[in-house]
């Protein structure tokens, strides 16, 4: 006998509203900070508006906003209907979605104030890592609490993605979160140098494999077959998809430190799985084109199939650009250049801003119970959002050649052709203008479908309690046929796939970091590298509070145009002190690990008050506002005693007299500076940032 029930709509509507209106905030501020690159004083004169700083706000407000709430979005529709089940709980999905967006709110407060770990992807400090995992627990309990109580035998390829994100992401988070708090909103990382490097990109490509790509993955398995009135192409591809796939993605995040510090056999084994990622990726992008197959004049004609076919084609141009972006001879051009903002948006833009797209238009009026409102505003908004995706991609694939290329070229008389790093900075400024516009296309896009999907919502009325009805669950489920084979077993059993996954992408990361973690060998100490001195300390988290990292690199990678431009390549040994590392992953501006003694400390303080006046041309704001902050000293003493709880080897004692010492540096350097005709007081900021910059690199010298 059938059982009635009703599924939860109004937690499916509030979801999209976040979605919409988080995505509209984060490419604006995307929008902003693209323009800030060709036209610095857009940072209004404000500290809390550089590029720095905002940078990632825009990829939090993008990333764990705009498509975590789409993420959530999907999931509640689509599992509800895949288990035949309402939610779990009522009360843990409110928690949920208004526990995800305090999190959100807490990112726009914390990151423009400078609050922030550095770590790319995972800027937010502690107490809101916290919130985080409380959060996505509670997400977990929904789901399975959900999946437990479901009243179909066997879960759906799109749940088997919807378990390996939330398993995932969990590991990811705990394992990048170990963090020592010295204050409320202040932390140093457990890690230092080469093992936080390793950690920091272990997480984030598999934020980006688990956040961006499996939980669309399991949309697309819903959704495509809903909108197109097809059945999935292939089951047993689909199965060859999701395991392989979880399984190698796991490997291939030290294909973002190729030829860095990081021991060569660990780049070895991320180039490796890297190409054979290629593989599971295509199978994904495969099947859900084929699913189409028949469906060809539906999809000419239907504005949301031509999302869904433009963002699984994104998929499988960025998921073969990836491996491809890891092959050494490729990444020695690419790697910290606009080359790779270019393939990380195709993905974004194309692949999560398409689909996310596609679902709403999709979604909204069926809950809704009425019809799009225009289906003329949807395709216009389709052909401007790939125009715009056109827009920003191509001329920054140029910007990034060109740099690449620039940055290695010699001349006849074996010197640097462009010696200057700025030379190339000039050079692909307009690539930046024409970035913009298409961020401007890609925006008006979105614009319009929020006032066509408001006009949608007008002319129909929410159904918040949807009702459905299905037969219980049979407790005497008894296999045959087809039923009997490993796969449609493990169907039934949610806890056992849910353990399966979890041992597939640990195996991964085990074999990676535990080598680099307990073997010593693999980072040799170096007994000249010392640890930072107080003033050096605080100097370095101040440039993490300005983000400085966003911008600057500090790894010479073993090149000739490397070392020519920027001095001795970097040693594993020089960042075991680095609580955060601070490599970088983009080049606005030159790498800086050799900065310490090239110029004089006025060059650094006129280069800070006003960096036109020693670089004309050069896109840096001014950094007026550390000449006039007070530089404070009250957490000298708990940094000093952090530190050496991680393991720096500061003598006894050091951190009662830190202050002391502190203050005879600062009077050094504002002394000197006196001497240029430059008066500024020692316990200013800038002078701590300058002291910074001074010591970087002078640990060890070449021979």
């Amino acid at each position: 006998m059938t059982e009635k029930f009703y599924y939860d709509n109004k937690i499916v509507r509030n979801f999209a509203i976040a979605t919409i209106v988080w995505g509209i905030i984060g490419m604006t501020v995307g929008l902003l900070i693209a323009m800030q690159l060709f036209k610095p004083a857009l940072n209004m004169g404000s500290q809390y508006t550089t590029f720095g700083r905002i940078r990632p706000l825009h990829t939090n407000a993008v990333i764990f906003a705009f498509v975590g709430n789409a993420i959530f979005m999907g999931v509640y529709y689509s599992l509800q209907r895949l288990l035949k089940a309402r939610m779990f709980s009522d009360v843990l999905s409110k928690i949920h979605f208004w526990g995800w967006q305090l999190i959100i709110i807490s990112a726009v407060i914390t990151l423009p104030l400078g609050l922030t770990t550095s770590h790319e992807y995972a800027e937010l400090e502690w107490p809101i890592d916290i919130a985080i995992t409380l959060i996505w627990v509670t997400f977990g309990v929904n789901m399975f609490g959900t999946i437990i109580k479901r009243r179909e035998q066997h879960m759906y390829v799109a749940i088997w993605f919807y378990i390996a994100t939330f398993v995932t992401v969990a590991v990811l988070h705990i394992v990048n979160s170990f963090e020592l708090p010295i204050s409320a909103f202040k932390s140093y990382y457990v890690y230092a140098g080469v093992q936080d490097a390793l950690v920091q990109w272990w997480y984030g490509h598999n934020a980006v494999a688990f956040f961006l790509t499996t939980p669309y993955l399991g949309m697309m398995y819903y959704f495509l077959p809903k909108m197109a009135n097809r059945p999935v192409y292939s089951y047993k591809l689909s199965i060859l998809h999701f395991w392989s796939l979880i399984f190698i993605y796991i490997w291939a995040g030290p294909h973002h430190l190729l030829y860095t510090s990081l021991p060569s056999w660990a780049q070895s084994l991320g180039v490796a799985f890297s190409i054979m990622l290629i593989a599971p990726s295509w199978g994904g992008m495969i099947n859900g084109l084929l699913t189409l197959r028949g469906a060809w004049d539906k999809v000419r004609e239907d504005p949301i199939l031509k999302f869904m076919v433009v963002g699984i084609t994104a998929y499988g141009m960025a998921t073969f650009e990836g491996p491809m972006l890891a092959l050494k001879q490729i990444n020695a051009i690419a790697h910290y250049t606009d080359w790779i903002i270019a393939h990380v948006h195709v993905g974004a833009l194309g692949w999560n801003g398409f689909l996310t797209f596609a679902i709403l238009y999709w979604l909204i009026p069926r809950i809704y119970k009425t019809e799009l409102y225009s289906k003329k505003l949807a395709s216009f908004h389709f052909w401007i959002g790939t125009l715009g995706i056109i827009f920003y991609a191509v001329p920054l694939y140029f910007a990034g050649f060109t740099q690449g290329l620039m940055w290695k070229q010699f001349n006849e008389e074996g010197m640097l052709k462009y010696p200057n790093f700025l030379e190339t900075v000039i050079q692909i400024i307009p690539m930046y203008v024409l970035r913009a516009i298409g961020g401007v296309m890609y925006l008006t896009g979105v614009l319009v479908m929020t006032y066509n999907l408001i006009r949608t919502v007008k002319t129909g009325k929410l159904l918040a309690n949807e009702a459905a009805e299905a037969l219980p669950l049979p407790t005497n489920y008894q296999p045959v046929g087809s039923d009997k084979k490993a796969h449609r077993f493990l169907e039934r059993k949610p806890m056992i796939f849910l353990v399966l996954s979890l041992i597939v992408i640990l195996i991964g990361g085990v074999i990676e970091m535990m080598p680099t973690f307990t073997i010593k060998s693999n980072i040799p100490t170096i007994s000249s590298v010392k640890p930072y001195s107080a003033l050096e300390l605080q100097g370095r988290d101040l440039y993490i509070r300005e983000g400085c990292v966003n911008c600057h690199s500090q790894m010479i990678r073993p090149f000739r145009s490397e070392t020519e431009r920027f001095g001795e390549y970097s040693k594993a040994g020089e960042f075991v002190y680095d609580h955060p590392f601070l490599w970088g992953s983009k080049r606005t501006g030159p790498d800086l690990q050799r900065e310490g003694g090239k110029y004089g400390n006025t060059w650094h303080f006129n280069h800070l008050l006003d960096p036109q006046t020693m670089s004309p041309g050069s896109i840096m704001p001014p950094y007026e506002w550390l000449i006039n902050q007070k530089l404070d000293t009250t957490t000298t003493k708990a940094k000093i005693n952090a530190m050496r709880t991680l393991g720096v080897p500061y003598e006894d004692g050091y951190e009662n007299r830190a202050n002391a010492d502190l203050e005879k540096q600062a009077k050094k350097i504002a002394d000197d500076l006196k001497e240029n005709k430059v008066i500024v007081k020692s316990d200013r900021e800038i002078i701590a940032i300058i002291a910074y910059l001074q010591r970087l690199g002078t640990d060890i010298k070449a021979k």
